[in-house]
């Protein structure tokens, strides 16, 4: 029998002698025979039949150990159950990734009209489509606060949505509403968080629809300065004479990576919705 090194091995089956040693340390695929004045480790050309059925078996995604075992037991029924559940944990990798691309979609998204709003401040009036939420009832009222308490409150909106089994990336787009009572008479409650979310992929049952609408709306880049602009958007509402015909929202366009004194840096999009 013509031994090979461990260099030829490596190099015949394009693999790294590093790899080699480790398959041997785990006992996965050991050497016919090893020098013992030097250590040396020698391969039989036929052991490539092995390495090539572990290889495949990588190329399926299954794990040294489960190859170790397969090949160990030489149970075809126990090989095609690993290659079955393998499939199932691919199916679920498969969706993940499918929402995680919906998920950077709708950041670039965000982050596009970030980009593309007009300054703090601006007052613009918008026609809205209809759009779906999840919404959560808050045991506070954090306009009687501040933004403490308003974290407070989005821990409990994301633990409420995991246990909904929500994915956490709809967490970026979340927002706040005052009733239309309320916001007429500029009573600044709110008890209802909400992050905006995709029919297609949530329990219908779960969410709510805002329907379409004409918005006058008015952009902001601070927390504190919400109840201001608010105040600011009624006052040109009043000046044109439109009618709040619905709940106002407060709707947080983007998070941004700024963080000023550990606080959130955050662009709002203040949201009226009017009959002209």
């Amino acid at each position: 029998m013509k031994k090979l090194t461990i260099g030829q091995m490596a190099q015949i089956n394009v693999v790294s002698e590093q790899t080699l040693r480790y398959y041997d340390k785990i006992g996965l695929l050991k050497p016919v025979e090893v020098d013992k004045a030097t250590g040396y480790r020698f391969y039989s050309i036929k052991q490539s039949a092995r390495l090539d059925m572990i290889q495949y078996m990588q190329s399926l995604g299954m794990s040294l150990k489960d190859i170790s075992d397969q090949l160990n037991n030489c149970d075809v029924k126990l090989t095609k159950h690993v290659l079955e559940k393998k499939m199932e944990q691919i199916d679920k990798q498969i969706e993940s990734l499918k929402f995680q691309k919906i998920a950077l979609q709708r950041a670039v998204d965000n982050y596009e009209r970030y980009e593309s709003s007009p300054p703090d401040g601006t007052i613009v009036l918008e026609y809205i489509e209809k759009r779906w939420i999840y919404s959560y009832t808050t045991d506070t009222n954090f306009y009687n606060f501040g933004i403490e308490v308003y974290e407070e409150q989005l821990r409990k909106l994301k633990e409420d949505m995991d246990s909904k089994g929500l994915r956490s990336t709809y967490f970026c787009n979340a927002g706040s509403t005052v009733s239309q009572e309320n916001i007429i008479s500029r009573n600044y409650v709110s008890d209802k968080l909400f992050v905006f979310v995709d029919i297609e992929n949530v329990p219908e049952k779960l969410v709510t629809a805002v329907p379409p609408n004409t918005y006058l709306c008015i952009y902001c880049n601070r927390f504190e300065m919400e109840i201001p602009y608010a105040n600011k958007l009624l006052d040109e509402a009043v000046l044109r004479n439109y009618i709040i015909t619905g709940d106002y929202i407060c709707e947080v366009i983007v998070d941004l990576p700024d963080f000023i004194e550990n606080e959130r840096g955050m662009f709002f999009k203040l949201q009226i919705p009017v009959k002209i």
